[in-house]
């Protein structure tokens, strides 16, 4: 409940109330200005619909951000950690992944921070800071004088990394509301990845033609000034759509779909003016509580080591076996490219079969990819290995977001998606860590095997723990419907 009756920040935001009910607000009683929000929120509400078509023009523009978001991110993959070893002299394992360690920590810091922020701020501030975070990135790298310096210039990545890519799923889960949530996840991952892939790509061969430094980040940064532009310009705000959800009643799986305790929905206006759960009790629920939640948040973190040797790990071992910058950007682009394209596929197709059993495939399948990379012995074969592995992330990444997106109320939808990313991302800084101290004590081959040990365990780990979220296929009611904390007051 709002302290002394004043009106949340997004009710003001959203709905277009007037500054000066923040100031009358002050001398009414909450049951009053629940009737106003409410009558303005009926009157809004006639141009607000759910799914693609209806949201085409903002669903286009959020996927060509998550694109350069991917992008951004990809600029590094080919290029950054051949620069340790070429310009800076790093032999250790753990000191090159470093730069990773940076970035994880901060990203998955930055998905907790920014989730709870999206909720008060909305979508698109968040958004518009976590480009602007990353117009110094490529500058840092052009002109770093060590590699303490680019270990830097990934704290900020993480930053960008952290908002940005966070804003567009969830403002896509917000325009398209349940049905569809499995479609618009594959579809921003397949955006998101594709960029990854083909910034990989494009980095790899200016850095081929025209060195390692300053080429490659000039492309980066073009990149992060364009997606700051049209941020600023073209985005629009979407928290108002997860407002409305509940009470449309777009979830499918039950009569009383949001565990308010009755058939009727509480109204937006009431909604609006309610406390809800705290952020710990979000994030106790997508931690621990919840069994899927729980699942999902550990294979969140494990897969993203596969994902964190793919980065550093891959290029250091083609290099060694005599490949070129070009090469191992081609190989890690094919990783980048499977892993995006698919999910167009793979994502709609969880809405249907499922999200659980995808999950399994896929970490189980990216651990037989990480164990044959080093069986390899060919462009061909490790070509073939990185599309396998693309195909296990691409069967695993979107249906843990949607997994995730099933669980949680559209109220606190942003939070815990928010404490997911923090575990998921967090894999970035741990694998780092875990397989830095294991090449550099056991050998650099001991990275791979167990790493894809970690898949395995992983996919045991969803097996054994998640129930079905999918709508149309759950079967088990989250736990968080019979706790009073979790209802609307």
């Amino acid at each position: 409940m709002p302290v002394n009756g004043l009106v949340p920040p997004v009710a003001h935001e959203v709905y277009g109330i007037p500054s000066i009910c923040l100031i009358a607000a002050r001398s009414e009683s909450i049951s009053t200005m629940g009737r106003k929000i409410e009558s303005t929120v009926q009157i809004s509400q006639q141009n607000i619909e759910f799914g693609i078509l209806p949201n085409l023009s903002q669903f286009v523009v959020l996927t060509l951000l998550v694109f350069f978001v991917g992008m951004t991110v990809g600029m590094e993959r080919s290029v950054v950690p051949v620069l340790a070893e070429e310009e800076f002299g790093v032999a250790s394992s753990s000191v090159i992944l470093s730069f990773l360690i940076s970035f994880g920590f901060v990203k998955a810091l930055l998905n907790l921070v920014g989730g709870r922020l999206s909720e008060s701020w909305g979508r698109k501030p968040v958004l518009i800071v976590g480009w602007l975070i990353a117009v110094p990135i490529p500058l840092m790298i052009i002109w770093a004088p060590n590699w303490w310096w680019i270990v830097a210039a990934n704290a900020l990545m993480g930053v960008n990394q952290g908002l940005a890519w966070s804003m567009t799923v969830t403002a896509k889960m917000d325009l398209v509301g349940a049905k569809n949530r499995g479609l618009a996840t594959g579809i921003n991952e397949f955006a998101g990845y594709s960029g990854v892939a083909i910034s990989a790509l494009v980095t790899g061969y200016l850095a081929a033609v025209y060195g390692l430094r300053p080429a490659p980040f000039y492309f980066g940064l073009a990149t992060i000034i364009a997606a700051l532009g049209i941020s600023l310009i073209f985005t629009k705000e979407t928290v108002h759509h997860a407002r409305l959800e509940p009470s449309l009643g777009t979830r499918q799986d039950s009569a009383d779909p949001y565990g308010t305790g009755n058939e009727s929905n509480p109204s937006v206006g009431e909604w609006a003016l309610s406390s809800g759960p705290t952020f710990w009790d979000v994030f106790k629920l997508t931690t621990w509580q919840d069994r899927s939640l729980f699942a999902a948040s550990v294979a969140g973190m494990l897969h993203k080591f596969t994902d964190a040797l793919v980065w550093v790990s891959f290029p250091l071992l083609f290099r060694d076996r005599g490949l070129d910058v070009g090469q191992i950007g081609l190989i890690i682009g094919v990783y980048g490219l499977t892993w995006g394209v698919l999910q167009l596929f793979t994502g709609p197709m969880t809405d249907r079969v499922g999200r659980k059993w995808p999950i399994v495939a896929g970490l189980l399948l990216c651990g037989a990819g990480v164990w044959l990379t080093l069986a390899a012995s060919s462009i061909p074969m490790w070509m073939a290995v990185s599309a396998a592995i693309g195909l296990g992330m691409a069967l695993l990444y979107p249906s843990l977001l949607s997994a995730v997106g099933d669980v949680a109320h559209p109220r606190w939808r942003g939070t815990s998606l928010g404490v997911f990313r923090m575990w998921r991302d967090s894999g970035y800084a741990f694998g780092a860590i875990f397989i830095g101290v294991v090449s550099d004590v056991l050998g650099f081959d001991y990275g791979f095997y167990l790493t894809g040990a970690a898949m395995f365990f992983s996919g045991g780990i969803v097996a054994v723990f998640m129930y079905e979220t999918a709508p149309a296929r759950r079967k088990v009611r989250p736990g968080w419907e019979d706790a009073p904390r979790f209802h609307q007051a």
